[in-house]
């Protein structure tokens, strides 16, 4: 707990999971419906008070998310002061869109930072080439008589020996380092689905979505593994291959430190 303009403040995570097909990405803008935004007014009519929340990251349009976490500063006055995150957890799920659900909302110190206190992040992209109604808009369609995943995963590994992924990062973007740290990276087949896992302690603007394209080009023998060291190394966006849809990508897990927990 702290003081501001000598009122208590306590900090939450908040804990949620949704389909983004129809927003325009986790962070709020001027010219489509967020994630963010529909969560900062669900708990403004709560609460009874503007509150605005601060996200592990930002989703881009049409991405998913299984497990995004956000923290929000709540002043413990009597009428906004939260004494069941059960019970505040439930009001906010009748109230937002079915494509969006809270999990859990949990105290936590009020140093705790939801971006910058997570240790690592875990994406997943999912492909098949199976029509499924149950797929729809969130299992990237698409041809895979030709591809070699056992050749995408050898690939893979490439990725454990770098730091600097610039050529996976959204040209013109606000990121102001491009280094990342990948602890796991791979293809694995679930069914019908083929599922890329990629964790790292953090990632660039639309770089999951790079990665999975340039080896989905490796997979179908557009380009060798030695072709995409030449890649990493280059520093170059134009030589790495096409971004896939935004459809199979998600958000699965963020980790953080058990110190920063109530």
């Amino acid at each position: 707990m702290r003081e501001t303009d000598g009122q208590e403040v306590n900090r939450y995570f908040i804990y949620l999971s949704y389909k983004g097909t129809r927003y325009c990405g986790w962070q709020n803008q001027p010219n489509g419906l967020s994630i963010q935004q529909c969560i900062e007014e669900a708990l403004a009519v709560v609460l009874r008070r503007t509150i605005a929340v601060t996200g592990a990251g930002r989703t881009d349009a049409g991405v998913h998310a299984r497990m995004m976490v956000a923290h929000f500063d709540v002043l413990q006055d009597g009428m906004t002061a939260i004494s069941d995150g059960n019970t505040l957890t439930s009001k906010l799920n009748s109230m937002l869109p079915k494509d969006i659900a809270v999990d859990k909302i949990v105290p936590v110190t009020n140093e705790a930072h939801a971006r910058f206190d997570a240790v690592s992040r875990t994406y997943i992209y999912m492909l098949t080439d199976k029509k499924n109604p149950f797929h729809y808009e969130t299992v990237y369609r698409t041809s895979l008589r030709s591809v070699n995943f056992e050749k995408m995963n050898e690939a893979c590994a490439l990725l454990f020996e770098y730091s600097d992924f610039t050529s996976f990062c959204k040209l013109h973007s606000d990121t102001k380092t491009p280094y990342c740290r990948i602890f796991e990276a791979g293809w694995s087949r679930a069914g019908d689905v083929w599922v890329f896992t990629i964790k790292a302690d953090r990632f660039l603007r639309n770089m999951v979505r790079a990665i999975v394209g340039t080896l989905l080009d490796v997979g179908r023998d557009k380009l060798t593994i030695n072709d995409l060291r030449n890649i990493i190394e280059a520093k170059d966006r134009c030589r790495a291959g096409m971004s896939i849809a935004p459809e199979g990508l998600a958000l699965a897990d963020i980790e953080y430190p058990e110190q920063i927990f109530m």
